[in-house]
């Protein structure tokens, strides 16, 4: 089973139109200074753990009362026996949502085929040519999240894609070559920088609901539903 590092056990925000409790993994390929979860990704092994009995328990006393679940992490699609452990709480009647960064598309189109997930949402953390500044990676498998992307846009399954807007990391060219990129794309979602103490890096900045408006403007060129997250 997966270890398990976190619950939130209630959300309004993480399954978008459900009332979810949201379940956190360790461990992640990507190193992005903006990162809120630096634990889970830098030194999972020293974070506190819940164990699955734990979770299940919760899960079984709350039936009838949430309307999903949403796996995050970290990069849960690194964790060991996803498979096993999703189908777990499929079988407990929840919807499941997986939070991604899309490096692994094999997992992402096997769940979705078995009908273990129900919803995914792929974090975009720039247009192609920033992935490297903005993943801390020299070499960022570029071609999977593509292959992620790809498949989302070419099939009926329910997604969305996001990015986490930073002042310092981010520009306008970012939003005009990432409307293209995804361009037709069911639902985009800019989320507004937040500073905190677990952030990898501490000290960026976020935009003000003006320049995020005027970024929201542009992808709606091409994506026909773009909203913002995140401002107070």
């Amino acid at each position: 089973m997966p270890v398990i590092h976190g619950l939130n056990k209630t959300t309004l925000l993480d399954y978008p139109g459900r009332v979810a409790a949201t379940i956190f993994l360790g461990g992640c390929n990507f190193r992005c200074p903006f990162c809120q979860n630096s634990g889970l990704v830098l030194h999972p092994s020293q974070e506190p753990v819940i164990s699955t009995e734990e979770i299940f328990t919760f899960l079984k006393k709350r039936r009838g009362i949430l309307e999903g679940v949403c796996i995050s992490g970290g990069e849960p699609t690194l964790s060991a026996d996803l498979e096993d452990f999703i189908r777990q709480i499929r079988a407990l009647g929840y919807p499941v949502k997986l939070d991604t960064n899309g490096t692994h598309p094999e997992i992402i189109k096997e769940l979705f085929a078995k009908n273990l997930i129900q919803m995914t949402a792929v974090d975009i953390k720039a247009c192609p040519d920033n992935y490297c500044s903005l993943t801390g990676l020299m070499h960022p498998d570029l071609a999977a999240v593509q292959e992620t992307v790809d498949f989302l846009l070419n099939s009926n399954v329910d997604y969305e894609f996001r990015t986490t807007v930073v002042h310092e990391l981010h520009s306008r060219q970012d939003f005009e070559a990432i409307g293209q990129w995804l361009k037709g794309a069911k639902a985009y979602y800019l989320q507004a920088y937040k500073d905190s103490e677990e952030v990898m890096q501490p000290g960026f900045s976020s935009y003000s609901q003006e320049e995020l408006e005027e970024f929201r403007s542009i992808l709606l060129r091409t994506i026909p539903l773009v909203e913002i997250r995140g401002i107070d």
